[in-house]
């Protein structure tokens, strides 16, 4: 099947791709080999390409445009992705930001939830004095965490751990943070999202009937982990802010919220209250 740009372009946009220029460029570029420097020379060039083809056909179903291509940048780092793994979102770097503001010298932190390890990852890639320990349930999930770690050279300052956040996990250790970007969308709401999420793995989507299952966990089971001092940051969804607040209030926990870009509640950053 031959494709040019403004093809692949017109197909998405009718099967509702939200960016479709955006997503065209990234497909011709990946399968064909075709640079954003000269893609606007070559709109109309047709491309003959089996793996393009397939990839495409796989997009117009709503397949995540990142498990066709097999990876993702986040905070400056490139990360294998598959269906094993949630998508690294570009909020979640507020975390990430967050953390390597607040650890103190030569940290030790808990990535809770790790899955492809983007949090844990990026952020011992700008804190080199520390370290961490990344724990995730499923050990295919773990496989590519461990892969990205390697790829983006900090597998020698990170101990990857497979165990059920939603128990007490006694191997973790004492921390100076625990990072968290756990399932917090309540169960209900889960089949009503966009058809991409459905590709992706439900357990790192599903928080419980009201979204707050794992963060519950994480104050009862490993917040005793966390050094007097140590600091909590946790990714939360855009209402659930003033919950942070009251289960933080219920634990000891002062809570603080940051927003992304958009305005909307993000962040969650628990110290223990004095």
């Amino acid at each position: 099947m031959l494709l040019n740009y403004r093809e692949i372009c017109a197909q998405l946009e009718a099967a509702g791709v939200e960016d479709a220029a955006f997503e065209a460029a990234v497909l011709l570029e990946h399968f064909c080999g075709v640079s954003g420097a000269t893609l606007p020379y070559r709109r109309e060039e047709p491309f003959e390409s089996a793996a393009l083809a397939e990839a495409l056909a796989r997009r117009l179903r709503h397949e995540p445009l990142q498990y066709l291509i097999g990876s993702w940048r986040f905070c400056g780092e490139e990360y294998e992705v598959n269906e094993h793994t949630l998508i690294p979102r570009a909020d979640t770097e507020l975390l990430v930001e967050e953390a390597v503001r607040l650890l103190p010298r030569g940290a030790r932190f808990a990535d809770l939830c790790t899955g492809s390890g983007c949090i844990a990852v990026s952020t011992l890639c700008m804190r080199r004095d520390a370290t961490a320990v990344a724990v995730d349930l499923f050990p295919e999930t773990l496989a590519v965490a461990e892969r990205n770690a390697a790829r983006n050279g900090v597998g020698d300052r990170v101990a990857f751990l497979r165990g059920d956040v939603l128990a007490p996990l006694p191997a973790v250790g004492e921390v100076d943070a625990i990072l968290s970007n756990p399932p917090y969308i309540r169960s209900a709401v889960v089949p009503t999202l966009a058809p991409e999420l459905a590709y992706e793995p439900q357990a790192a989507l599903d928080g419980g009937e009201d979204g707050l299952i794992f963060y519950r966990a994480i104050l009862s089971h490993h917040a005793c982990r966390l050094k007097a001092d140590g600091v909590i940051l946790f990714e939360i969804g855009y209402d659930q802010g003033e919950d942070l607040r009251a289960l933080g209030a219920a634990h000891g926990f002062a809570c603080r919220i940051r927003q992304d870009l958009g305005g909307c509640d993000r962040l969650a950053v628990l110290t223990r209250q004095r």
